[in-house]
């Protein structure tokens, strides 16, 4: 039996994968930007574009995601902690506790 090891892209979170395309489509719309000449055309500015559009947006995105699924997480704890209540509560009525 062989047993496939888990590849990199599928041990990253989600917050992580969504900051890194959000950041891959900043940085290829700094490259267009930098095509049409709206940046001067030497190394630094070329590289604090690419940084400063693709850390912003893959920043914001992996917190927006981030919290997106915690919040996901609590409702569906809270969810399944009501259900396991409203189960309690059937179970003490027809026992004749409540």
């Amino acid at each position: 039996m062989t047993v496939s090891k888990p590849t990199l892209f599928s041990r990253i979170s989600l917050p992580v994968k969504v900051g890194l395309a959000f950041a891959l489509v900043a940085m290829l719309l700094a490259v267009v930007g930098i095509v049409r000449g709206a940046v001067p055309a030497n190394p630094l500015s070329i590289l604090l574009a690419l940084l400063i559009s693709g850390g912003s947006w893959g920043l914001v995105s992996w917190a927006v995601t981030t919290a997106v699924v915690d919040v996901e997480r609590d409702v569906a704890e809270q969810t399944a902690g009501d259900s396991s209540q409203a189960t309690e509560t059937e179970r003490e009525t027809t026992n004749g506790e409540g």
